[in-house]
């Protein structure tokens, strides 16, 4: 039966890969994921980029594998569901969750994972945190996969081109909060609110790009902050393109930071 679940959800997900027709929770389940082809691409933004940060380069050629991703960040709705509680300072079912952890993240994705009858792809012990590269469970994705799946092949600032446009909300038009995911224009694989919103914890830890091309990268092995991206309903427009990243420490929870789920493609069409 397990295996059968798996096959139907992994199914759906299939076919909605690369649709940019509007979507909201309540036309497909909460968890609905998308098929993110693997491939090759330019992560981090040219020297020239308008607004850019030191730490967004230097540019180097990165290939990642098949993975799925989640189309909305997760909802209040989803996370209240699984965890029994909510911890958002904004409040609303089909609002981003905010003022989550890295931690709380992870503790989601495991018990989302166990719900559904998938193997966690954690293991937590006390402040330590140990990734199953292999489990077929709910994780958070890794800063390259969240990049190229933001980009969904463009190289310009936005996935929407040069200027943010509709694709996101940022503190230029947020009204100063949340709001209800998938409202604004998705990038061209199908996925809303990878600009502004929440910022979305990634799996790795803070540090410095290597100027070499690589494959699936994981960040540092060690660091004392966790990787944020995608910009928020808090900060300026420009801190909302697909090459900016920041971050903090795991613990931390604010108003301004979600999460997404991802989960490994070959494991999920098993």
């Amino acid at each position: 039966m397990k295996k059968i679940f798996v096959f139907l959800f992994c199914s759906l997900a299939v076919l909605s890969y690369g649709n940019p027709i509007a979507h909201s929770p309540e036309e497909s389940s909460l968890n609905d994921m998308v098929r993110i082809t693997g491939g090759t691409f330019i992560m981090g933004s040219p020297a020239t980029e308008s607004g850019r940060s030191p730490n967004e380069g230097p540019q180097r050629e990165v290939t990642v594998r098949s993975f799925y991703i989640g189309r909305f960040p997760v909802t209040q709705a989803l996370f209240e569901e699984v965890m029994g509680t909510n911890p958002s300072g904004f409040r609303g079912p089909n609002l981003p969750v905010e003022r989550v952890s890295w931690f709380d993240a992870i503790e989601f994705s495991n018990r989302l994972s166990i719900r559904e009858g998938l193997e966690p792809a954690y293991t937590i012990s006390g402040h330590t945190v140990t990734w199953n590269r292999e489990a077929n469970g709910y994780r958070l994705p890794t800063e390259a996969e969240w990049e190229f799946a933001c980009r969904a092949g463009t190289q310009t600032p936005f996935h929407s081109g040069n200027t943010i446009g509709t694709a996101g909300w940022h503190s230029g038009n947020s009204g100063g909060r949340t709001h209800p995911v998938g409202q604004r224009q998705p990038n061209a694989w199908g996925l809303y609110d990878m600009h502004g919103n929440v910022l979305e914890w990634c799996w790795d830890w803070l540090g410095n790009y290597p100027a070499t091309a690589q494959t699936d990268p994981l960040g540092p092995a060690t660091g004392t902050h966790r990787v944020y991206r995608g910009g928020s309903w808090r900060f300026a427009a420009h801190q909302a393109r697909s090459a900016f990243r920041f971050g903090n420490h795991p613990h931390l929870r604010l108003d301004f930071i979600g999460f997404r789920l991802a989960r490994n493609a070959e494991e999920c069409e098993a």
